[in-house]
């Protein structure tokens, strides 16, 4: 970690990737520039390939030039890979790749991922609003482990092909994310919900065992329970107020955090953080919102830009440690949405929509003028 960020100075890796991720990561970085601007911070910004268009323009998914100012940066902004140009299930290349290796030549192991539906946006939700109040919930996926690094034989035998594909885990691998997990339990309410298929899965087996050691031994003020993955997927849709923080392995977290998008009411709205270990408090981290390229919509100006700057909240936060300047992003983000600055996929009631450049400029405006004020509860507050 570059110990310049102490004296309010960072390099952020901006990689646009493919689709819409070069608008939404453009608008991440006016609302990012507005903060630097209004805190005297000097964030220096540079952008890289990834994906696609890495593909495109130098034959894969990550280029050695990318993986080599990644590890230089303080934090790295990313938009989205992938798209109809390059689905080809076949082929030995692929946008994902750029992603998956990023994640791995980094060391990130644990994706944060926060859910808390705005009110103003109940009506975007499926679900009844009396099933949105007080909704407050952070997902953390392993990220480097399980079936998606496991081995993956393809065999051809008498019968036709078999393919495999292999989870494994070691208790290493699990105490690192719990123990991610139960520290952001210990700084909200203290509940911990561990998810596993125990009842099948070896791996859940061991899974469940180094967590109830870890929290045991080490986070004994840490109300844990253990719930089966389908038990979990049924419940977020009937009780999703229920949870606090929800740790879990890596496919699992992957569809989970899917599920859960639905409660806030678009995908477009939601961030999430990739963190490695830390170092000197803070932690080097990928930062991207959890939506994907949304290539029918790239080039139009409506994709919305939320899950990308409140991703650039998480990024002030984890990986440069300026918990105030996160907190302005995030209020200043929540007054656009209470505003009505929305962009199409939130629009109700023949609201006129907004672009997403209008959507970035009025959240960077407010964020850059912002002053910290007393709430009528006594906590702290931006206006």
């Amino acid at each position: 970690m570059n110990a310049a960020v102490k004296r309010g100075r960072a390099i952020i890796a901006l990689l646009p990737g493919d689709g819409i991720g070069p608008e939404v990561v453009g608008a991440a970085r006016i609302v990012l520039e507005a903060v630097a601007k209004r805190f005297g911070h000097d964030f220096e910004f540079e952008e890289a390939l990834i994906g696609g268009a890495a593909i495109d323009a130098a034959g894969t998914a990550l280029p050695a030039e990318t993986v080599a100012f990644c590890q230089r940066a303080d934090a790295v902004l990313l938009g989205a890979v992938g798209g109809p140009k390059w689905d080809d299930p076949s082929s030995t290349i692929r946008p994902e790749q750029g992603l998956l290796g990023l994640r791995r030549e980094l060391g990130l192991f644990a994706n944060i991922r926060p859910v808390a539906p705005h009110p103003s946006l109940a009506e975007a939700s499926p679900l009844k609003a009396d099933r949105l109040t007080g909704v407050d919930l952070v997902v953390v996926r392993e990220l480097t482990g399980g079936i998606y690094f496991g081995a993956q034989p393809l065999e051809r035998t008498e019968d036709g092909e078999r393919a495999s594909d292999i989870c494994s885990y070691t208790d290493r691998e699990v105490e690192r994310v719990v123990r991610v997990a139960a520290d952001l339990a210990r700084a909200r309410r203290r509940k911990l919900t561990s998810v596993d298929k125990a009842n099948v899965l070896e791996t859940s087996r061991l899974w469940r065992r180094v967590v109830t050691r870890v929290v045991a031994e080490d986070y004994p003020d840490i109300e844990l329970d253990h719930m089966l993955v389908d038990s979990c997927a049924m419940r977020l849709i009937q009780r999703p107020a229920e949870f606090d923080v929800i740790v879990t392995e890596n496919m699992f977290g992957d569809i989970l955090t899917d599920e859960a998008a639905v409660l806030a009411g678009s995908i477009g709205v939601l961030p999430s953080a990739s963190l490695g270990a830390a170092t000197g408090g803070l932690r080097r981290g990928l930062y991207e919102p959890i939506h994907g390229s949304a290539p029918d919509i790239a080039g139009r100006g409506i994709a919305n830009p939320i899950g990308a700057i409140l991703s650039a909240a998480l990024l002030l936060r984890y990986s440069l440690g300026l918990e105030v300047e996160a907190e302005v992003v995030e209020l200043a983000t929540h007054a656009t949405i209470a505003g009505g600055r929305l962009t199409p996929d939130l629009v109700t009631n023949g609201t006129r929509a907004a672009t997403t450049g209008a959507v970035a400029e009025e959240i960077a405006a407010t964020a850059g003028t912002a002053r910290r004020i007393g709430t009528p509860a006594g906590t702290a507050g931006y206006a």
